[in-house]
């Protein structure tokens, strides 16, 4: 038995090794790529500019003018860096590793894309949070079902759907931002509660209920939009939510500006963040959330409602969905487009999966898909080098690949998807 024990202990060992040596050549590839993509093909002269400040901040930070062949050339050997001391030595955290690398391949990347031209980083950031907040409360709308295992990929569709009521709601109710508001959260609840009524209730594949809700969300926005909006059109403008500098902390620079000088929305999307994580983590409630997520016969043996939990979680994730389209009008834009949602809510799925079903590794992996979002517009306004065409696609193609790069490393609920029979 021993001899079997030593040798599966040898084998996985043989696997993680194998697995760092591929991480470290990968790296070095990398490194290889920013050199001769990203470096070796800009002039000589050729500089790349960066802005802290913007013309209304408080500080004005000096600009920072850098060569963009020769900062690449150092970016690039950075990366091998890595990259060779993961092959010789290996790294104890591989993430920060990995997050170090993919940040300086993302400088590398927007100095070859701006080359000539400047950028505002601290613009850039400040619209990487905003853009980050659909895909954070996407996010948790799906950790609070899934964690108490329903699948829901209803999210697009509840955002869609919130999107359309909460303008509606606002100007039939003389441009009343809070009911607009609180409208569109309710009819959130409603679509959650659709779904945990098929899912919990007569145990359809949770998988379809949710792609039925989604097609439901699209035709009937559309129909609305074609049928209604098109002819009272006065039902389709509305302001949206001011920015709220919080004092003394908004001045700070860049900082200020990218965290303390947003709207009510962004706020609440940072709060809600906190208070999920705090409630699944460290209240009896989130306990059996993820007992029920787990291992719902054992939860129910011990006197725990499954089918409540169930109900009253995927209610939460359809009301943070909800939220999360709310933000894209009432937040954002200050209208209702057709299928403005633009695949939102899954990207929040992928950020749900790449932050392994956590609140605050789900909102880092909603700040990769908003810095693509924010980035692809700021390279569009400046005239990057880059075609539009390639740009729009940016967003998605950081999804892709990330979820490629997770297969076989995220575990979900046990209990995900399955549904429970009492009897």
């Amino acid at each position: 038995m021993f001899a079997v024990l030593a040798q599966g202990i040898q084998r996985g060992s043989n696997a993680l090794v194998s697995r760092a040596r591929l991480v470290g050549i990968l790296y070095l590839v990398v490194g290889l790529v920013v050199i001769g993509a990203f470096a070796l093909s800009v002039p000589a002269k050729t500089v790349s500019t960066l802005r802290f400040s913007g013309g209304g901040d408080p500080v004005q930070l000096p600009v920072l003018p850098l060569p963009t062949l020769a900062t690449n050339l150092v970016v690039g050997a950075g990366i091998i860096a890595i990259g060779a001391w993961q092959l010789a030595r290996g790294f104890k955290r591989a993430n920060v590793a990995l997050g170090l690398s993919f940040a300086l391949l993302v400088v590398a990347f927007v100095l070859w894309s701006i080359r000539g031209e400047t950028i505002n980083v601290t613009g850039l950031l400040q619209a990487t949070l905003l853009r980050a907040v659909p895909f954070l409360l996407g996010a948790l709308s799906g950790i609070m079902c899934e964690r108490s295992g329903v699948i829901n990929i209803a999210i697009e569709g509840m955002m869609l759907i919130a999107c359309l009521v909460s303008v509606v709601a606002t100007n039939i109710f003389g441009g009343n931002l809070w009911l607009g508001l609180a409208a569109g959260i309710a009819s959130g609840a409603i679509v959650g509660a659709l779904h945990a009524w098929l899912s919990i209730q007569y145990k359809v594949d949770q998988i379809i209920s949710g792609t039925v809700i989604n097609i439901f969300a699209t035709g009937a926005t559309n129909y609305f939009n074609l049928r209604v909006l098109q002819v009272a059109q006065n039902l389709n403008d509305t302001h949206t939510f001011d920015a709220l500098p919080i004092p003394v902390l908004s001045q700070i620079p860049i900082i200020g500006r990218v965290l303390f000088s947003q709207n009510i929305l962004v706020y609440a999307a940072l709060i809600l963040m906190f208070a999920v994580n705090f409630m699944l983590f460290s209240t009896r409630w989130g306990l059996r959330t993820r007992a029920v997520g787990e291992h719902p016969r054992a939860a129910d043996t011990l006197g725990i409602n499954v089918y409540r939990i169930r109900y009253i979680n995927v209610i939460i994730g359809g009301m943070l969905a909800a939220l999360a389209g709310c933000f894209l009008t009432l937040g954002d834009v200050g209208r209702f487009d057709k299928l403005m949602t633009n695949g939102r809510g899954f990207i929040a799925l992928a950020a749900m999966i790449f932050g392994n079903w956590t609140p605050f590794g789900s909102f880092a992996s909603s700040l990769i898909f908003g810095f693509a979002d924010s980035l692809q517009l700021n390279l569009q306004i400046i005239s990057s080098v880059i075609p539009s065409d390639f740009l729009l696609m940016a967003p998605y193609l950081v999804t892709i690949v990330a979820l490629v790069g997770l297969v076989g490393r995220t575990i979900p609920p046990a209990a995900d998807g399955k549904p429970y029979d009492k009897d």
